[in-house]
């Protein structure tokens, strides 16, 4: 099978959540030499067709759920490989994202963050159920350029609102942009929150993070 091939294949067989063949196919393309970053690449088509038909109705949570699970497990395989090939090559931007307290959502978190990751952002993913000390204490350490806060709850809009509130408190706004995303998130939530923006979807995300400061 010639590399085109194989690239449609791939993004077909993710989109259609084949998982196992996916998985495979992925497996045997980087032995055969294939470029990880590229490969990763052609995930991210996929998880653009993934997001359309989440959208359109077509898919629900389950579909995104494995599309993420597919993701984790491509991404274990390549990166590696992309490190190897990378050397000392610094990465971009800082990224800080996290889920707010009271929240253990963390599909969505974990798609940004990949995709942040293999668009050349430096992503510091610091999990689920954050409380807002965390976000400040990690703020102060890492210097992000971007914060993203996630949430699927309606109870997490809340809890976005008193991270940011606090950030702002201790004077760590300036000079930084901080995004939301999860759930129904709108402009109405995004007034709410106080955010500087929110991404529907973890091509939002990379857009916004591109819109802000290049990689």
């Amino acid at each position: 099978m010639q590399p085109e091939e194989q690239k449609q294949l791939l993004i077909q067989q993710i989109a259609d959540m084949m998982e196992d063949e996916a998985v495979a196919l992925a497996k045997q393309m980087l032995a055969e030499g294939y470029p990880p970053l590229e490969l990763l690449g052609h995930c991210r088509e996929a998880m653009e067709i993934v997001g359309k038909r989440y959208e359109t109705g077509e898919y629900f949570l389950p579909e995104l759920m494995l599309a993420g699970e597919m993701l984790g497990s491509i991404g274990e395989i390549a990166k590696p490989l992309i490190d190897q090939g990378a050397g000392t090559k610094a990465k971009g931007a800082t990224v800080l994202i996290g889920t707010v307290h009271g929240d253990l959502h963390d599909i969505g978190k974990n798609i940004v963050s990949f995709m942040l990751d293999i668009n050349g952002y430096n992503v510091i993913d610091i999990g689920i159920d954050v409380p807002v000390e965390e976000f400040i204490r990690n703020i102060r350490e890492h210097k992000p350029v971007v914060v993203g806060l996630s949430g699927f709850l309606t109870l997490a809009f809340d809890s976005m609102k008193e991270t940011i509130q606090r950030i702002e408190a201790e004077g760590l706004r300036q000079g930084m942009k901080i995004m939301i995303g999860g759930g129904q998130v709108d402009e109405t939530i995004l007034k709410h929150t106080g955010a500087d923006a929110y991404g529907m979807n973890a091509m939002d995300a990379v857009n916004l993070c591109k819109n802000w400061i290049p990689a």
